[in-house]
């Protein structure tokens, strides 16, 4: 790795840069994108491909305080219910544009906590998504669950209804910390909660676990990943935690001064990141590591990793369509999204029209840089043959691009014929080299730390 003093001399401490999980990022999403755009993109899709298919459910039992998502607490099932009831109808208003053949290649339903609902919910929502679009052959349907909120009753529902992939939220298993961020979840509820979904033949299996939390030591994070790894994850992500109190205002209840300093973080980072490697996970971009033989790591071998609002991905479809309050949907013209207010997206859902509020038409530029960064997060390298074929652009025009990312972090990138790359020793600076390819203004609002 670059040395500590180049990497705090570059900024990597200091700065606040987006996450690239889209490109140009939500805070720059207007309100000149409408219900009608959103119909006219979805009724482009061509007949008999393939899309991805995102529903939202907002709801928790208990708002962790960590959590900067869209979300609010219930502590009954009635707004669950009714909501799904809103969510099946905006699916039958879906599959009135929807081109004929249109298969799923992913079908994911996050939160919140989708495991909320209860068995006969989940499977009268699964069979109204699959009078939309059926599966693709080799679909993947993947589902949020939240350990202290998951039984048998609703695993069966669940994979009776086609779930192969489960996405479990770890975070942190130090007791001291999760009192701290609001999200108490023992080890052994963890494991319970694995070993229910693998004994309903679920071997797929994703965790997500953060750096950066309050309180947080070498040694915990240390032990927190080493007893993760013996559940054996096919997938995991290792976020970074996002202390954004000015957005989430839930974050005001963690004390800013028991966060690790930056230089902590990346302590944090690479003390975990190690101990995947070391027990055999493939580095999949920034911040997954996976099996070698899982889905992530056979795309990024051959190329094809791809990255979205749920992070990285091995599904190539040009469509993800977000069904839900607060939902981003992705086509080839932009981005369109839902009201976030359950209010406002199911008033406009129940009067017969797609809830859009918002969203971004792409110009051919944005088209352009969002796979130079899509490249740079998932490959480290910006590949100029693919460019040059793809888009309306020219050598000198890459070449002026490369030139000024490199000159912005002291030469430590690699240009050739190629294209431009990030070596391994500067790839803690990724998010901050794409940000050089970011032609938008950094959003008023704010974003994470760059580590």
């Amino acid at each position: 790795m670059a040395s500590r003093t180049q990497l705090s001399r570059l900024g990597l401490f200091d700065a606040k840069v987006p996450r690239y999980t889209s490109y140009p990022t939500s805070p720059h999403f207007k309100n000149d994108v409408n219900a009608d755009d959103f119909a006219s993109w979805i009724a482009d899709i061509p007949e008999n491909s393939a899309i991805s298919l995102y529903l939202h459910v907002p709801f928790c039992r208990r708002l962790c305080w960590f959590c900067a998502c869209r979300t609010q607490g219930t502590a009954t099932g009635e707004p669950v219910g009714a909501y799904i009831e809103t969510l099946k109808d905006e699916l039958v208003l879906l599959k009135q544009y929807l081109p004929k053949g249109v298969r799923l290649s992913r079908l994911h339903w996050g939160g919140g906590t989708p495991t909320l609902m209860q068995p006969d919910h989940v499977r009268d929502l699964a069979v109204a998504v699959r009078e939309v679009a059926d599966f693709d052959e080799d679909y993947e349907f993947s589902v949020e669950i939240d350990p202290n909120e998951i039984d048998g009753a609703r695993l069966d529902a669940l994979f009776e209804s086609g779930m192969n992939r489960a996405s479990v939220g770890v975070q942190d298993f130090d007791p001291d910390i999760q009192q701290t961020i609001g999200r108490e979840q023992s080890f052994e509820t963890t494991k319970r909660a694995i070993d229910m979904i693998r004994d309903r033949g679920i071997h797929s299996l994703n965790a997500d676990i953060l750096y950066g939390l309050p309180g947080q030591s070498r040694n915990r994070i240390v032990d927190s990943v080493q007893k993760l790894l013996s559940l054996s994850p096919d997938r995991v992500a290792l976020y970074g935690y996002a202390h954004v109190p000015w957005m989430a205002k839930r974050q005001q209840m963690i004390p800013s001064d028991s966060l690790p300093r930056p230089d902590e973080r990346l302590d944090l980072f690479e003390a975990a990141r190690k101990l995947f490697v070391w027990d055999g996970y493939d580095e999949i971009g920034i911040d997954h590591f996976a099996t070698k033989t899982d889905g992530l790591s056979v795309a990024a071998r051959k190329g094809t990793l791809r990255r979205n609002f749920q992070g990285y991905t091995d599904d190539t479809s040009e469509v993800l369509v977000g069904i839900g309050a607060s939902s981003i949907s992705k086509f080839p013209q932009g981005f369109a999204q839902n009201a976030p207010a359950t209010g406002a997206y199911t008033k406009a859902v129940r009067d017969g029209t797609f809830a859009t509020v918002r969203g971004h038409a792409l110009t051919p530029q944005d088209k352009l840089r969002s796979r130079m960064i899509e490249m740079l997060m998932c490959d480290f390298h910006v590949r100029t043959d693919e460019l040059l074929r793809d888009f309306d652009t020219s050598q000198d025009e890459l070449r002026d691009l490369y030139q000024r990312a490199n000159s912005e972090f002291e030469d430590l990138l690699t240009i050739n014929h190629t294209g431009l790359s990030v070596p391994q020793d500067a790839r803690a600076l990724t998010r901050m080299i794409a940000r050089s390819f970011d032609a938008y203004e950094l959003s008023s609002a704010g974003h994470s730390s760059a580590i």
